[in-house]
């Protein structure tokens, strides 16, 4: 059995990527124990498939001068997670025209395509739109990861096979670090200008954060999520500039790879972070985490698994007053760990429709 993993890979920078291709090579793996897996996305990616722009797939789809079509039929199941979130238009049409049409050419070699758990839309524009209803139609299953995107599937006529939840939950449980408090990601994203949240609102809120915990004798680290790179919202010199500014009286652990940050999320007594997959690290270990949402991709996932600790960075001017009240509540750890179980069962419905079959 050889399976493509597209859009996601275990190098890089983004560490709720690398969690992505962690989880379902781990989850793959339970129903294919001798698979053989490839991963894909842009900074890993096949010299046969020029997914540099829309034209460049299109013409190779017309000419195979670089066997596009002959690579995707190597393979006996092709996974697509679209890096979890870019299933949607609102991170530009090109983006979403470039995913879309590498799904569409593998379902043309006749290889099976499952869209695996992830968030569907939202699709703000027509073409958006028509891409999205091609490429649920052509695939062999479909696996939300929540009921809005189990709604936002129905609406452009495709029902989901199972609305299961987030891949990190099937990652295999790591031994924590040494023991820390309070861990927090700050996202390099949110931090500069962005299209999501008023930077200098979150900047705020994330400042007070700090004080508070610090108010309230907690101690605090702080954990990059999207490690250092040429990327402009990599979360390494926030941190780096967060740790300056509070001067000794802060911690800061730069990860060096995936199994890094989830030993030390599992030492953590509670994790709070922008960045949702810092937060679902979190909770696939057992540890409470206070996401300060800024899309609709977190709640709906949070809600479904049980888990209300979720603060809109878009709530006004308590934000900050919000994330201390919920850290304070001393039911986090025990809410967390039924929150876990939740989701694996949830994601145990992939596992048992994918051992049914996929054509």
């Amino acid at each position: 059995m050889r399976i493509l993993i597209l859009w996601a890979s275990e190098l890089n920078p983004n560490l709720g990527v690398r969690a992505l291709a962690r989880g379902s090579r781990d989850l793959l793996a339970t129903v294919w124990p001798d698979a053989e897996f490839t991963f894909a996305d842009f900074g890993q990616r096949p010299a046969t498939i020029p997914w540099g722009s829309p034209r460049a797939l299109l013409r190779e789809r017309i000419t195979g001068r670089l066997g596009m079509q002959e690579y995707f039929r190597t393979f006996d199941l092709i996974w697509d997670t679209r890096s979890g979130d870019s299933f949607a238009d609102i991170y530009g049409l090109r983006r979403h025209t470039v995913m879309s049409l590498v799904h569409e050419f593998a379902r043309q070699a006749g290889t099976p395509v499952v869209m695996a758990p992830q968030t569907f839309g939202p699709f703000t524009t027509t073409r958006g739109r028509l891409l999205a209803r091609r490429n649920l139609r052509r695939s062999a299953r479909v696996f939300s990861r929540d009921p809005a995107s189990e709604a936002s599937a129905r609406r452009l006529g495709r029902r989901v096979d199972a609305t299961v939840t987030d891949l990190v939950f099937g990652i295999n449980q790591p031994v924590p670090a040494d023991a820390h408090d309070v861990v927090l990601n700050v996202s390099g994203l949110l931090w500069n200008s962005n299209s999501h949240v008023d930077h200098r609102a979150y900047r705020s809120a994330v400042r007070e954060v700090i004080e508070g915990l610090l108010a309230n004798g907690r101690r605090v680290t702080l954990l990059p999520h999207v490690l250092d790179s040429g990327d402009h919202d990599n979360d390494v010199p926030t941190a780096r500039e967060l740790l300056a500014e509070f001067d000794g009286r802060i911690d800061l652990v730069v990860p060096e790879e995936l199994d890094d940050a989830r030993a030390l999320i599992a030492s953590a007594n509670v994790v709070i972070g922008a960045r949702m997959h810092a937060c679902l690290n979190a909770l696939s270990t057992g540890v409470p985490a206070i996401a300060m949402a800024y899309s609709r991709k977190f709640e709906p996932l949070m809600r479904s698994i049980e888990w209300p600790y979720v603060v809109e960075l878009s709530g006004g001017p308590d934000v900050a007053a919000a994330v201390l009240t919920l850290v304070a509540d001393p039911s986090l750890t025990e809410r967390a760990r039924a929150s876990r179980g939740r989701a694996q069962e949830l994601l145990g419905r992939a596992v048992l429709l994918l051992r049914s079959g996929v054509s």
